[in-house]
């Protein structure tokens, strides 16, 4: 499976052809060449929708939520589309979504060349989100194959919690997808210790997509820092860095690596450590604490 995974900035897009015709760039210049199976954009990276509404609404916090999430369902069409024109599978930027509940969720929309698989909603709000924003828990974790491989999405927090990783290893995640939103170089490090953490337990392939550069016209992510990059165990087949690829810190653009499903079968077997087939005795051991 060729990946490719997002260092994404957001602009301050005036008119709806204006955002296609970056939706539609970024999506070509990742299925250039060989092409990528599986693209991979950032959490909140559909924001820069609330400024079709004009910058005093982008810049309300609570307006700009709301409006971004007018605006998602259209959005969608367009990545659903650009996944069946390009032959590939696309999980487009996280959106403020109005999924029936008094406030909105953050949700995750994964397209196919077959149509859309489905969503994925955050599970784990920060601070922010809790408060002043006011962005709610969604639906439960879920799982989708593509090409013979199971594939969970955890959204930046989210990756922070063992317990969600290992849920989805548990249902037989081979690869993770984590699209983040941080303001700061040390929550960046937290969601990337969090994904190389994944790996090594779960044994799997991480993906993790960030958000990059300033967006002074949006109070909700004004700030935005990372390096997109691709993580495996640091073991057999793969790098001893347990970094596959990475991009420079806050350069927008596309990282990529191509990931072989035997390599991921073959480490869990015959890897110098088995983390996912030993998590039964560490938790034996660990309930034996006195």
């Amino acid at each position: 499976m060729r990946i490719a995974t997002a260092a994404y900035p957001m602009d301050p897009i005036e008119s709806w052809d204006a955002w296609t015709r970056k939706a539609r760039t970024w999506v070509a210049e990742a299925c250039a060449g060989p092409g990528a199976d599986l693209l991979v954009f950032p959490e909140y990276g559909a924001m820069e929708l609330a400024y079709l509404d004009g910058a005093a609404a982008a810049a309300d916090l609570e307006t700009s939520l709301h409006a971004a999430a007018r605006h998602g369902p259209r959005a969608q069409e367009v990545w659903a589309e650009l996944a069946v024109a390009h032959g590939c599978h696309i999980l487009a930027p996280s959106s403020p979504w109005e999924a029936g509940r008094d406030r909105p969720v953050n949700r995750a929309w994964l397209h196919g060349p077959g149509g859309t698989l489905g969503y994925q909603d955050k599970q784990v709000m920060t601070r922010f989100e809790r408060d002043p924003w006011g962005v709610v828990p969604g639906d439960p974790l879920r799982l989708f194959e593509i090409d013979g491989l199971k594939i969970g999405v955890l959204i930046c927090y989210d990756v922070e919690f063992p317990a969600l990783g290992q849920a989805l290893i548990a249902g037989g995640a081979d690869l993770i997808l984590a699209p983040s939103c941080t303001d700061t170089v040390a929550g960046f490090h937290r969601v990337r210790i969090g994904a190389m953490a994944r790996a090594l337990e779960g044994q799997c392939v991480t993906v993790h997509s960030p958000t990059v550069g300033a967006c002074d016209w949006s109070p909700a992510v004004d700030e935005n820092h990372g390096r997109a990059a691709i993580y495996a165990p640091p073991d057999l087949g793969f790098p001893e860095t347990g970094i596959v690829s990475e991009g420079g810190p806050d350069i927008p653009g596309w990282v990529r690596a191509e990931i072989d499903p035997a390599a991921i079968a073959r480490v869990r077997q015959e890897g110098s450590v088995g983390n996912r087939a030993d998590w039964a005795e560490a938790a034996t051991a660990a309930a034996r604490m006195e």
